[in-house]
């Protein structure tokens, strides 16, 4: 028990506790406890703009071939796109086979529009110059502006030109590697510092959630939100078990090897709260340090499996609840958008709400006031959206590497195992005793 409670994992998981009877109890203090959950999570955002750049520069300048970076960058896209795919497909058909909206019969002319305002602009802008203006927007004015607005994107994309350019200067640019690489390390050092708070985090954000929320929000939407917890579920241990098992690894034994960082996420509904500490055990597993650094942080915007399901269950579930009849050609439309908004979520304010919007708004035929619906119940499915985002970006980096010879086999299995082996600089600053 005592080691249980020394480590992370336990640290969490009382912490997890302790929120949640707060919110119960005491819901007007729980409520004000809501800037320690944001606090943990802003410290975390702090460093990873820096921190990305440091792991993928010192990752292809270790690799030595720009044609292997390549590779990589281009089957990641390719496992993105067809995970993508298969994710909003089994949103479409699991909402046209259980109707989760059936029999609601809501006037949307009833509904509050007031309540959507502040997601009506996001969502125009997401929307506003299609494919062409989101790849513009992967580039930045100046390199200073992509650290300073922390988009990731723009960051992996500088990082990825300053790593090819350093490997094509050879030796004369090994100091330079080797200060990047002594950078990332003091990041990692202040990253052990920080997730050390990670119980006042999740303490903070649970118990706000249970104070302002509560659990009765569930009942009248309870369907939507089962199924799409079931939708994640299968996703997660049939769709990608499916991956792990054909890169010769156990779905259910990396869960338990992540298992602190899902807690986190868990009550904080956030996956950036833990992408530092992903990259880091993912490395640790026996994953070249370019690999983690290119499919991770692209993943956290081009591979968003569960957002993926959410966005189409919810677009017909609304389309059921108004009683809006849809045809096959709105449920490729809605496909076919989605496959572009759903790019542009990661660090878009309400982000879940503003993509659905986006996705809604090329489809005239359901009613965008009907979002109204689902905004009650947006953070339960939250939990469901962020966990599944970070298992099926951990499962992809796993996959990707399989597929390339880029990771350590017998090391992997391993530290699957749970035996004990030395641990790289990085991932043993981030250790804790387990339980």
């Amino acid at each position: 028990m005592r080691r249980f409670v020394r480590s992370l994992f336990g640290q969490v998981v009382v912490a997890l506790v302790i929120g949640v009877l707060i919110g119960l109890l005491a819901p007007e203090w729980a409520v004000k406890l809501k800037p320690l959950g944001d606090a943990f999570i802003k410290l975390i955002k702090m460093i990873i703009p820096v921190l990305v750049f440091c792991v993928v520069v010192h990752g292809i300048a270790g690799a030595g071939d720009l044609k292997r970076v390549g590779r990589v960058g281009v089957k990641a896209l390719i496992y993105f796109e067809v995970l993508t795919t298969i994710a909003l497909v089994l949103g479409l058909v699991l909402a046209f086979v259980f109707q989760p909206g059936a029999g609601m019969n809501v006037d949307p002319g009833k509904l509050d529009a007031s309540a959507l305002s502040a997601y009506a602009s996001n969502a125009d802008k997401l929307t506003s110059g299609g494919t062409v203006d989101f790849l513009m927007k992967l580039i930045p004015t100046t390199v200073v502006q992509a650290f300073a607005t922390g988009d990731v994107l723009q960051v992996l994309l500088f990082a990825v030109l300053f790593g090819c350019g350093l490997t094509m200067l050879g030796e004369r640019g090994a100091p330079v590697s080797l200060l990047i690489d002594t950078m990332s390390h003091v990041l990692f050092k202040v990253m052990g510092i920080i997730i050390k708070l990670a119980p006042l985090g999740v303490l903070g954000a649970i118990a706000f959630t249970v104070g302002q929320y509560g659990v009765g929000s569930l009942k009248q939407l309870g369907m939507l939100v089962l199924l799409f917890y079931v939708a994640v579920a299968f996703f997660v241990f049939v769709v990608l078990g499916f991956a792990m098992r054909v890169s010769g690894f156990s779905l259910i034994k990396l869960l338990r090897y992540l298992r602190e960082e899902l807690m986190v996420v868990f009550a904080t509904t956030s996956s950036d709260s833990v992408l530092p500490q992903i990259m880091a055990k993912l490395r640790h597993l026996g994953i070249r340090d370019s690999t983690v650094g290119l499919v991770i942080p692209t993943g956290y915007s081009f591979n968003l499996d569960a957002f993926s399901i959410y966005i189409t269950l919810a677009a017909v579930f609304i389309a059921q609840a108004t009683n809006t009849p849809i045809s096959m050609t709105d449920l490729l439309t809605i496909l076919a958008i989605a496959l572009v908004t759903s790019k542009g979520a990661h660090g878009v304010p309400g982000s879940a709400i503003v993509v659905l919007a986006a996705t809604l708004h090329a489809i005239p035929a359901i009613p965008a006031i009907g979002l109204v619906l689902v905004l009650s119940v947006d953070w339960f499915m939250g939990i469901a959206r962020a966990l599944g985002n970070l298992i099926g970006n951990c499962v992809a980096t796993v996959a990707i590497a399989s597929w390339e010879g880029d990771i350590d086999r017998e090391r992997a299995h391993k530290v699957l195992n749970g035996e004990k082996l030395p641990q790289d600089t990085a991932q043993s600053e981030l250790s804790t005793p387990h339980s």
